[in-house]
């Protein structure tokens, strides 16, 4: 319906309109060409004129943007303005749209020419795209860069206990990354908190967390083989870092607070895959963490190891899956009465998200994840599995496009 109002719109403007007084083109007549389907679009980053061209019931004030190309004798022209609903001019200026340039010389000299002009709608920035009315919205989304915010139900399944079902979750954070060259991939995060209210509550937040992802320039390890005609095959060592910086953790479990703090973790990573551009990957980590557990009141070294990944699975952002697998040891720690010498933890998660709209160009997403959790370090609890399921909304507060999202002429 909109298409066709504008259609009609453009196609008044045909065979000649009187230009306006003022700065207008004077001398020739302004001749659109009936519109093409889809309407072309300006091109972003490239030369835009911008003045008085040609005046009408639809757009009074005769105000456009204008791109030309010599060689065919043809300019693309856009109202100035976002079109109302019926296709009528509106006060309301293009957004996200590049500086014009404003010389009604320059129009005045291609209406004088012969130049025919084309009905288009103007340029929009990679990832976002505009409709007919000349809106523009967001189509391409990065989750590694956002302030995010989100709630979900989280059931929880303990062994040897019925489950329970009044759990929630609310989760927030600060993430964002940023390439050094093509080699590099260096990835912040801050607040990284979930809180989980209920019975058997708990809280995990981490005040500041870095890592990498890295791209060798040459292969160490390059094996040659003879069977036959030569072959090399080529071995890398994709080695990146990972800090965390004052993390807490407290476990409400059996009627006993347990708090810990790790002051600080250092692991070593080894990429086992990574996408191109270093947003995706899955990964090895090891290295140790300094502990403290407040409720006994104990110092402890904890080395830990995971296996992780981090996966973008479109070129919009809209789908996104992680998953991890970790385990922890305890060492140097005293012998603590109520629970097992040296404890060990072992942890696993799978998490999906999926924007499902935007608000204000905002993404709101689905997330459904899957948790469970082994471990011998809590006081009086004996060991045994116990398994969370959550599904909820996250809403990100900001999130740009990505990196690599491409320009939209037409959707």
């Amino acid at each position: 319906m909109m298409t066709a109002v504008l259609l009609a719109l453009l196609l008044s403007q045909s065979g000649g309109v009187e230009a306006p007084p003022g700065p207008a083109p004077t001398g020739s007549t302004v001749t659109f060409a009936p519109p093409e389907s889809p309407l072309p679009s300006l091109k972003y980053r490239e030369p835009i004129w911008c003045g008085r061209l040609a005046s009408s019931l639809q757009v009074p004030s005769g105000r456009y943007r204008v791109q030309c190309d010599a060689a065919a004798r043809r300019c693309l022209a856009v109202p100035d303005k976002e079109l109302e609903a019926d296709g009528t001019e509106s006060d309301r200026p293009l957004e996200r749209a590049t500086p014009c340039r404003e010389d009604h010389e320059y129009l005045r000299q291609r209406v004088e020419e012969g130049y025919t002009f084309v009905p288009a709608i103007a340029e929009a920035p990679p990832g976002w795209y505009r409709d007919e009315r000349g809106r523009v919205m967001q189509y391409n989304f990065d989750l590694h860069r956002r302030v995010w915010l989100g709630g979900a139900w989280s059931p929880l399944w303990r062994s040897g206990e019925e489950r329970n079902l009044s759990r929630g979750r609310v989760d927030f954070g600060i993430i964002t990354e940023f390439p050094d060259g093509e080699k590099m991939m260096r990835r912040i995060t801050v607040l990284d908190t979930e809180l989980v209210l209920g019975e058997q509550s708990s809280l995990d937040s981490t005040l500041l967390r870095y890592d990498t992802n890295v791209r060798q320039d040459k292969p160490p390890i390059r094996v040659t083989t003879f069977f036959g005609k030569p072959r090399r095959s080529d071995f890398t060592f994709d080695m990146g870092a990972w800090l965390e910086v004052l993390r807490l953790e407290l476990l409400r479990r059996g009627g006993t607070e347990n708090i810990f703090y790790t002051f600080a973790t250092g692991h070593l990573t080894l990429d086992l895959w990574h996408s191109r551009d270093l947003v995706s990957y899955v990964r090895l980590r090891a290295g140790p963490s300094v502990e403290y557990d407040r409720t006994n009141g104990v110092f402890a070294l904890v080395p830990g190891a995971v296996f992780e990944g981090s996966l973008t699975l479109d070129p919009n952002g809209f789908h996104h899956f992680t998953f991890g697998a970790e385990a922890e040891k305890l060492l140097l720690d005293p012998e603590v009465g109520g629970r097992a010498h040296h404890p060990e933890r072992l942890r696993v998660r799978a998490g999906y998200e999926l924007i499902l709209l935007a608000i204000n160009d905002q993404p709101l997403s689905l997330v459904v994840d899957g948790r469970g959790q082994w471990r011998t370090d809590l006081l009086d609890e004996p060991p045994g599995w116990e398994w969370s399921a959550n599904m909820g909304l996250r809403f990100s507060l900001w999130a740009p496009a990505r990196r690599s999202a491409p320009l939209t002429t037409s959707r």
